[in-house]
């Protein structure tokens, strides 16, 4: 890319009188202009047609004030979609609204509610939103909107304590998150009272958010939410907004515990896009092994970012990490000074959760604007804020999802002109083969959203809150699972946590049942400020080991400390503020026995199962690596206790016939197992929402319990997620697409593009690229020749639920690396750029 680019608007201009941006087509080639055709990194671009609207007539049941409100804000006629989602509402049916981002599904929701409100003086409205950016936005949407008698007000965690009284006595549209719900509103039911047995509608935004263990836990907040109402008399209507996501109805159903109607067509307009495919490319840097490295995503979104500043572009660079997001806004800052566009410097900066709230609303007031042109953002911003007028979105590696790929996108969108996005592909199995199969970008649906409630270590827990707030009785039993529900009811009984009497089974524990819902139930690690006695924050203690062992890098806020002590024990890690050039990375040892199997595919010379496996994980070294190329700086020696998982798993044998014909010798067969291992966890979140963080996996020649070479894959959630019986379901897409990504791969040997894993403990030795495609190869003919799974076969089953470590007892464990699901701790630091995506600052 080259250093120069046209002269940007003057700094003290205003924003509403500069020069419009360039469509999006123009916007791509000026910042190609100048760049050698051989080192162009776009490796496809495709065009997203506009798309006009289709509006409905209003119900007849809308009142003409609030139609003249809405045509007041430019509303003249609901697109299609909102009407069908709202009579559906009217009419009591639960409903989710699915379809594209900057829709109008949020209209969807008001119209049912607000007329809802205006007619019964006494009902209210509860909202839930995953974000607080989101809440806020939706807060002063429906403030607009409403009688003033409605009073919508939030109650979360930035609810001052003197405030949170007056909502819950005076305010109809209550704004909060699962969270708040989970620990503020059902255990102190009885001060609720007089809000839930007045519950109409109960809005659940940005559905699609909920998933993996999360998602399970808060499938069974909702349906704790709707036994109380009950109590109470009262049935409340859920209306669900989503971006697309496969089977909504499904997905939503699965969640809420009822079953839920899908509105997925889509009336809205859609203005035109482009939307490029960018990978960085291969530099002379070498990484282990000597394995060649990719110039590094954040780089070229940095990059980008600036360039698209000095075309005055208004623009999103979504960055998967809190540190990440600071990281891009400051290279991208560096990059306008050393150009001599100082004038532009102030126009550039960051958003992320754990930023004070007021700063979080300047913010986004900035961005809405203009005054901001360029923005380096964790997903905090993906979900549903209304910004108007974005010219262009970068994205810094795949964020996960299809669907959150799309939400990202959709944030730019000009009604009149065309946006651009740019899609950076990270050195990464998975992003590297987007970047070279954009049908599996623009040519598919969505993956699945992945919840199970049925997980004994997200039901155990939640049967236990239902039972502290109401006393459990068998007909309650149904809506949480129903024989798997009883069959967890009695381990509990015989664990104590519960009592049974003729009036039904209660709490048996003091207080209430302490849960997290972000978390897996592993007690929180506390760090401390070893200088000062701070308290800096905490980590889940599942990703402690990984993340804060001593020696290891962590980030507070913006702030870099380094940990001198790791008490396990105490659960405490003593940490002094430093700023080295360097992250960290955690290197493990795994061993995993099978307990159970629940399925099982014979295909010839192959076998693939699903089942239940025993993960035995100790964190023993740690790398050092040099920020922004991973180049491995040095490796030192831990001593820690090893743990325990039990979890899910899917896995694949094959015998000796399999390995004759993959043409593999005994000396090459580990590596080449090793290998289609790595790339087959980094392949699996193409399939399932979850992240190659989420997953664990091992390989051997000979496994003590199978007898034979054996890959696994497992979950690396205390009793599984849903994401390794997902893989099983679509096992031959998940292999194709992994066969294609290591065989399409430029490097020789196998590189961080195709076979290495940032988080392998075996240091990605040995590793044999030729070998892992003819393993994959074999395997896929077995597959070509079997019959596809039925939808009774993929169905997934459950076994009996463990008896222990339901409130973390039996000793944490998620050896894939940091979940990192609570937005109040502090950010763990895995391998650059590999970071957890940061779900914002929303903690109760």
């Amino acid at each position: 890319m080259t250093s120069t680019r046209p002269a940007g608007p003057d700094a003290d201009a205003d924003p509403a009188q500069a020069p419009a941006a360039l469509p999006g087509t123009e916007l791509l080639d000026a910042l190609l202009a100048g760049t050698d055709p051989d080192d162009d990194p776009v490796t496809h671009v495709h065009r997203l047609p506009a798309r006009p609207s289709r509006t409905a007539e209003w119900p007849s049941w809308v009142s003409a004030p609030l139609r003249e409100e809405l045509a007041g804000r430019g509303v003249l006629a609901p697109f299609s979609h909102q009407v069908a989602a709202a009579e559906l509402a009217r009419a009591g049916q639960h409903v989710v609204v699915a379809t594209g981002t900057a829709s109008g599904k949020s209209l969807a929701y008001q119209l049912p509610a607000l007329t809802a409100l205006a007619e019964d003086p006494r009902a209210c409205v509860l909202y839930l939103a995953p974000t607080k950016a989101l809440a806020r936005d939706q807060l002063a949407s429906v403030a607009a909107l409403a009688d003033p008698s409605v009073r919508p007000a939030a109650y979360d965690g930035d609810t001052p304590q003197e405030e949170r009284e007056w909502v819950r006595r005076h305010s109809r549209w209550i704004v909060t998150n699962p969270d708040m719900l989970h620990r503020g509103i059902l255990p102190a039911h009885q001060k609720w009272s007089s809000t839930l047995r007045r519950v109409a509608y109960v809005v659940i935004d940005e559905c699609h958010a909920y998933r993996g263990v999360f998602g399970s836990h808060v499938g069974h907040v909702l349906r704790r939410l709707r036994r109380i109402c009950r109590r109470y008399g009262a049935e409340p209507v859920f209306v669900l907004a989503s971006a697309t996501v496969a089977d909504p109805a499904l997905a939503a159903g699965r969640l809420v515990g009822a079953p839920v109607t899908a509105v997925t067509d889509d009336g809205s307009p859609r203005p035109g896009a482009t939307f490029a495919l960018w990978e960085p490319p291969l530099t002379e840097k070498t990484g282990e092994h000597g394995a060649p490295l990719r110039r590094s995503a954040a780089a070229d979104a940095a990059g980008l970012l600036a360039d698209l500043v000095e075309q005055n572009a208004r623009t999103l660079a979504f960055v998967r990490s809190r540190r990440g997001a600071e990281s891009v806004a400051e290279q991208a800052r560096t990059i306008l000074r050393s150009r001599g566009r100082a004038d532009l410097v102030s126009r550039v900066d960051s958003y992320r959760g754990g930023y004070l709230p007021e700063e979080r609303r300047e913010l986004e007031r900035s961005l809405s604007t203009g005054k901001l042109l360029g923005v380096a953002t964790t997903n905090a911003l993906e979900l549903g804020i209304d910004i108007a007028g974005l010219d262009a979105v970068v994205l810094a590696g795949y964020p996960g999802t299809l669907a959150s790929l799309w939400q990202q996108a959709g944030r730019a969108g000009r009604a009149q002109t065309e946006s651009l996005v740019v899609f950076v592909a990270r050195d990464d199995p998975l992003d590297h083969y987007l970047a070279h199969h954009p049908r599996a970008v623009f040519g598919r649906p969505v993956e699945a959203t992945v919840t199970d409630p049925a997980n004994p270590y997200v039901l155990g827990p939640q049967l236990c809150c239902a039972a502290a707030e109401l006393p459990l009785v068998p007909a309650d039993l149904a809506d949480f699972g129903g024989e798997v529900a009883v069959a967890q009811i009695e381990e509990l009984v015989a664990d104590g946590l519960l009592r049974s009497r003729p009036a039904g089974w209660y709490w048996a524990g003091r207080g209430r049942p302490d849960v997290d819902i972000r978390g897996s139930g592993g007690a929180a690690v506390s760090i401390i400020e070893g200088a000062t006695g701070r308290l800096l924050g905490t980590v889940d203690g599942d990703a402690s080991h990984a993340t804060v062992h001593t020696g290891a890098l962590y980030v507070h806020r913006g702030e870099t400390y380094v940990v001198d002590e790791f008490d396990v024990e105490d659960a405490c890690a003593v940490v002094h503020p430093e700023s080295p050039e360097w992250t960290t990375v955690a290197r493990d040892t795994v061993d995993l026995s099978i307990v159970s199997v629940d399925r099982t595919r014979r295909l010839g010379a192959v076998t693939a199962h699903t089942g239940v496996v025993d993960v035995t994980n100790q964190v023993v070294a740690y790398q050092r690596r040099r920020l922004g190329t991973g180049e491995v700086l040095a490796e030192f020696p831990l001593d820690l206790p090893a743990r325990q998982l039990r979890t899910r798993a899917v896995w694949l044998t094959l015998d000796d016939r399999a390995v004759a014909r993959a043409d593999v010798d005994d000396v090459a067969l580990p590596g080449s197992l090793h290998a289609a291992e790595h790339a087959s966890i980094g392949i699996l979140p193409l399939l399932a929402t979850c992240d190659r963080w989420d997953l664990g996996g091992i390989s051997t020649a000979l496994h003590p319990d199978t007898g034979a070479a054996t890959i696994v894959v497992y979950d690396g959630h205390p009793g599984g997620a849903g994401f390794a019986e997902r893989g099983y379901a679509v096992l031959r897409d998940w292999l194709q697409a992994t066969r294609a990504t290591v065989a399409s791969c430029e490097c020789e040997s196998g590189c961080p593009s195709c076979v290495q894993s940032p988080k392998c403990g075996n240091g990605n030795d040995p590793l044999d690229k030729g070998g892992a495609v003819r393993v994959l190869d074999v395997v896929l003919d077995e597959l070509a020749r079997a019959p596809e799974l039925t939808p009774e076969e993929a169905a997934m089953t459950r076994p009996p639920a463990p008896r222990s470590g339901l409130f973390g007892t039996s000793g944490p464990a998620a050896p894939a690396a940091d979940t990192a699901d609570d937005p109040g701790a502090a950010d763990p630091v895995a391998p650059e750029p590999e970071p957890q995506p940061d779900p914002e600052d929303l903690v109760f």
